[in-house]
């Protein structure tokens, strides 16, 4: 599939201290490069409840001044918000173990009106810095050193009498980890990782995660609040609404304090009762029109989900992209690029589709896709990826649309697997370009035929292409009715199922670099195969009166050609007998 030269990135936090380069660690921790030796143990957060998740623990707030909102937040769910009033400047503090003769980056970020950052009893020089005041969040950052003797500092921050309220997020105080003397006690555990969903019911979801060294407990947060307590590497939120998704992070704890949170992940309950992955139930179609919606703008007309005509049976979401994980996908929704459209409105206007009966999937790939499912361990966080994004965006399948490379081992192991936590409704359908079904020894035909008991149907791209045999081993050329029936013809005779089989084609000239051919010839085909009328040159031994359909790139192309293909296709489709 074409697809735009842009690619939205997720956005990350970092944090930033002045006097010193602080770099975020695999652990979730700071290092503070050029102030500690690099024999000693890497630096942490000493500040717990440093994004106020918890609420006020940890912290004390002068005459009720302080309380957490959930909005406005720098990261996670929640943030601090304090009120000074005439006598009162709204002073906030925390007292944090440090250890003596060292050096600590002090930051936090705030918004509001004038906001102070402190820190004193450092047994030298204490510190403070501010900001009369912004609208947008902003970093306060400073540094301190403690004396010979000092094991513990209160960092504080506050307002200006009479002035608006503050707010505050993302304390670090980042050094060695504190204890006092010799014997630093122990560190604070560094945050989980493999986080996972498991079995979910109506009203719960369980999860697991990877044990953390020196953790005596864990924290799970759902939504940004605390939900649940464990203390080994598993838990069960319980008390939670049917068909809902939630979002879970979980933290590692022990004496020292707590870990910064997870990554996180999405969970959806059950419908009903028993155990339930989530997926919706609506079903493709005998004959059906499949479409790719572009999350990109290219020069195609720019669609929500809700503009795609009701001739599609199957929207295909194009594209998921690719992480630094071997395997694993994400989605990231270009709402810039899409005129602001929001992803809670993406994710009503799916809810809406299938309310209306229609399907609609993530695409994996693109002409620009860069998935490569190689191995066991990709294979694995290919379909934990997905099930992830199937969860939080409430998709009903997949595409493949792998245009760089398939491995047929793995990416059959990965969608069996995928296939195996979502349940019988999930929809898999693949775009392969004609050369790779050619031959059922190619990789992508033997991937096909290696899940053909749960394939809803291949969309072979019959664009892009040139030249190819067809099932009589005569050549033919692109944009013509005997390229489409009979390159379809080999796959159907070389082990598809006819419902497994549509017709990948441009909705407009501008929609592929060639082989565009015009919607009665793809209407014709559909005919010459299903009951072998308007055939060209070449005719099929036997009619498929079962063959699926039609697919194009894409519905944005087609509606800047006014929906034409749409609307003499999708008849035509849904008229097969």
């Amino acid at each position: 599939m074409e697809r735009s030269p842009v690619t939205s990135r997720r956005r990350r936090r970092t944090r930033q201290g002045l006097g010193a380069a602080i770099a975020v660690v695999a652990a979730g921790a700071m290092t503070v490069t050029g102030l500690v030796s690099s024999a000693e143990a890497a630096d942490v957060n000493v500040a717990k409840n440093a994004g106020f998740e918890s609420g006020l623990a940890n912290w004390t707030c002068s005459a009720g001044s302080g309380t957490t909102v959930s909005s406005p937040v720098h990261g996670g769910a929640s943030a601090l918000k304090a009120t000074p009033a005439g006598q009162d400047n709204a002073k906030c503090t925390q007292t944090v173990a440090v250890k003596p003769n060292s050096t600590y980056a002090l930051s936090s970020w705030v918004q509001g009106g004038y906001a102070y950052l402190g820190v004193s009893g450092t047994g030298t020089t204490d510190v403070s810095t501010w900001t009369p005041g912004s609208t947008n969040w902003s970093q306060l950052s400073t540094s301190f050193k403690t004396g010979a003797n000092t094991t513990s500092v209160t960092v504080y921050t506050h307002g200006w009498y009479g002035q608006a309220s503050y707010f505050v997020d993302d304390v670090s105080v980042s050094g060695p980890d504190g204890g006092g003397g010799t014997d630093p006690g122990p560190s604070i555990p560094a945050a989980p990782a493999g986080l996972a969903v498991g079995t979910t019911t109506s009203s719960s979801v369980s999860l697991s995660w990877n044990a953390v060294s020196g953790a005596t407990g864990y924290t799970v947060y759902k939504d940004g609040a605390k939900a649940a307590t464990a203390t080994s590497n598993s838990a069960t939120v319980t008390g939670l609404a049917a068909n809902t998704a939630y979002q879970f992070t979980v933290t590692a704890t022990n004496a020292a304090g707590e870990s910064v949170k997870s990554a996180s992940v999405s969970g959806r309950t059950a419908a009903g009762g028993g155990t339930d992955p989530g997926i919706p139930s609506t079903s493709v179609p005998k004959h059906a029109v499949t479409g790719y919606w572009q999350n990109f703008n290219n020069g195609a007309t720019v669609q929500k989900i809700s503009d795609v005509p009701a001739n599609y049976d199957i929207i295909a979401v194009s594209f998921a992209d690719a992480t630094a994980t071997p395997g694993a996908v994400t989605f990231n929704l270009d709402t810039a690029g899409l005129g602001g459209y929001t992803v809670a409105q993406f994710k009503a206007d799916i809810k809406a589709k299938q309310a209306a009966g229609k399907n609609v999937i993530i695409s994996v790939g693109g002409e620009k896709g860069s998935v490569s499912v190689n191995s066991d361990a990709s294979a694995t966080n290919f379909a934990n990826s997905l099930y992830s994004l199937i969860q939080e965006y409430g998709f009903n399948g997949v595409d493949i649309d792998l245009e760089n490379g398939l491995n047929s081992t793995y990416m059959t192991k990965a969608l069996r697997s995928l296939s195996q936590k979502a349940g019988s409704g999930l929809v898999i359908t693949m775009a392969p370009q004609t050369i790779d079904m050619q031959s059922t020894a190619g990789e992508y035909f033997k991937t096909a035929l290696g899940i053909k008991d749960i394939l809803t149907v291949v969309n072979m791209q019959y664009y892009n292409s040139g030249a190819m045999l067809g099932c009589d081993g005569k050549v033919y050329s692109q944009g013509s009715v005997d390229f489409l029936t009979a390159l379809a013809c080999i796959q159907l005779e070389g082990g598809l199922a006819p419902s497994q089989v549509g017709l990948g084609v441009p909705a407009s000239p501008s929609g592929a670099g060639g082989g565009y051919v015009s919607p009665s010839v793809v209407n014709a085909a559909l005919d010459c195969l299903a009951a072998g009328t308007n055939c060209g040159t070449f005719k099929p031994s036997k009619t498929y009166p079962g063959v699926r359909g039609a697919m194009t790139w894409s519905t944005n192309w087609d509606a800047k050609s006014g929906n034409a293909w749409s609307n003499a296709v999708g008849p035509h489709v849904h008229g097969l007998p």
